[in-house]
C-alpha cells in the first residue's frame, strides 16, 4: 500500500527537495496551502499525521504498480507508451466551431464533444491570466476555445477540481499533463479511504509533455525583450527548430532554447512519463505534420468519445505512420530511462533503510528500463 502521510512530510519529502511542480492537487484541500504564480507554499504548519495533501502528490511516495492496477487492471510494466488500444492523426472535424487551436485542435474537439452529449458536466481546463497559467471550470464550447492555446508552464489546474467537488460537482472532464494526470489518478484511487467517497470525473484527455517552465522565471525572462501583456500564443516547434514562438499583437518573436531550458523546474527531470500514460486518450504534437495531433486511444471511454466525435465530424483521425510510431516510442523511452537514471542518483526511487521514497517501481521494470 502507498504511504499516506501529512503535510509535514509533504514539505520534507517535496517542498524542501525542490521537487514541487505546483500541479494543484494539494490547493483547495485546506487554507495552509497556496499557490502564486506557479509557487506553490504552505503558509502555516499543520499537525495531521495524514492528509490529502501528501496522498494526491505526484512527487510523493507513487506507486507505479499499484496505480496501473487500479487504473488499467495490470501490473506496470514499464513500457515507453504505457497501456493503450491504438495511436492515430488527428484533427479537427468540419463541425468544430471556430477557434485558435494548438496544433490540430484535438483536445478542443474531444473537449466539445464530451459537454455537447453530456458525457462531462463541465471540465477543468488551464486558461491564462496575462501570462500565469490558471485554472478553469468551463461549461460551454465559447469556453472551451478561449482555453485552447498551450501554455508551456506549471499550472495549478488540478485545485480547480479540488474546489469543484466541494461544490458538488461531478462528471467532470480534465485535460492535463502527465504529473496532473498522476495526481488525479491518486485522487481517484481514494487513498484516504474516505466514506462514501464517488470518482468526480468523467473522462481524462492527458498532454505529451517533455518539461515545463517556472512560470515566474519565464515572465522574468520575456519581460526583459517585450511586453508580455502583448503574447497572445505561444509555440515550441519540434526539432530542428530549438527555440520557443511567441505571437504577440504586433508580429513574432523567437527565443533560442538555449535561454528557455535553464527554466525547466527540477521535478521535470525526475518524471518517467511523456504520454500521460494514465488518461482515457492521450494527445500531443504530429512531428513532421502542422495541422495534426498525435492521439493516443486508451480506453474504451476514450474510444466512444472518439467514435463520437469523429461520426459527427467534430473529429478527423488517420492512420499514423509507422515510422511516426517508432519515434515517439523511442522518445518515450530515452524519457523514461533519462528520469529513472535521475531519481537513482538523487536515491528517490525505491530507496532502502525505511527511507521514503518519490517513485515507486518494481525493481525488475527498472532494470529493464535501463538495461
Amino acid at each position: 500500500m502507498v504511504q499516506v502521510l501529512g503535510s509535514k512530510e509533504l514539505v520534507e519529502d517535496v517542498f524542501d527537495k525542490d521537487l514541487c511542480i505546483g500541479c494543484g492537487a494539494c490547493i483547495d484541500l485546506c487554507p495552509y496551502l497556496k499557490n502564486h504564480k506557479g509557487k506553490t507554499t504552505q503558509l502555516f504548519p499543520c499537525d495531521l499525521s495524514t492528509g490529502r495533501c501528501y496522498a494526491y502528490c505526484p512527487k510523493a511516495e507513487v506507486n507505479l504498480d499499484e496505480l496501473s492496477k487500479h487504473v488499467w487492471g495490470v501490473p506496470y510494466d514499464g513500457s515507453p507508451l504505457g497501456s493503450h488500444q491504438k495511436i492515430l492523426a488527428s484533427r479537427a472535424g468540419k463541425e468544430m466551431v471556430k477557434g485558435s487551436f494548438q496544433a490540430g485542435g484535438t483536445v478542443s474537439a474531444l473537449v466539445i464533444k464530451a459537454l455537447k452529449e453530456g458525457l462531462i458536466e463541465a471540465a477543468v481546463l488551464t486558461d491564462r491570466d496575462v501570462l500565469t497559467p490558471v485554472p478553469r471550470l468551463v461549461t460551454s464550447p465559447k469556453e472551451v476555445i478561449e482555453c485552447a492555446t498551450s501554455k508551456y508552464m506549471a499550472s495549478p489546474t488540478l485545485s480547480a477540481i479540488n474546489a469543484a467537488v466541494g461544490r458538488g460537482c461531478k462528471d467532470l472532464g480534465v485535460v492535463g499533463t502527465p504529473c496532473q494526470l498522476t495526481a488525479l489518478a491518486q485522487m481517484r484511487a481514494n487513498p484516504v479511504e474516505e466514506e462514501g467517497f464517488v470518482d468526480p470525473v468523467g473522462i481524462t484527455i492527458g498532454l505529451f509533455c517533455n518539461w515545463s517552465l517556472d512560470t515566474r522565471q519565464l515572465m522574468a525572462l520575456l519581460s526583459e525583450n517585450l511586453d508580455i501583456s502583448t503574447i497572445q500564443s505561444m509555440d515550441i516547434p519540434p526539432p530542428p527548430a530549438e527555440v520557443m514562438v511567441l505571437t504577440t499583437d504586433t508580429g513574432r518573436m523567437e527565443i533560442p532554447l538555449s535561454k528557455i531550458k535553464p527554466l525547466i523546474p527540477q521535478a521535470c527531470f525526475i518524471c518517467p512519463d511523456m504520454t500521460s500514460e494514465l488518461s482515457d486518450v492521450s494527445v500531443g504534437m504530429f512531428e513532421g505534420r502542422s495541422g495534426w495531433n498525435t492521439l493516443i486511444v486508451r480506453s474504451e471511454k476514450g474510444a466512444d468519445l472518439i467514435e463520437r466525435a469523429k461520426k459527427d465530424r467534430f473529429l478527423e483521425t488517420e492512420e499514423m505512420p509507422g515510422e511516426s510510431v517508432e519515434h515517439l516510442v523511442k522518445a518515450a523511452a530515452d524519457k523514461k530511462e533519462r528520469s529513472l537514471r535521475t531519481l537513482k542518483r538523487r536515491e528517490l526511487v525505491n530507496t532502502k533503510d525505511d527511507k521514503r521514497s518519490a517513485l515507486r517501481i518494481p525493481l525488475k521494470v527498472v532494470q529493464q528500463i535501463l538495461r
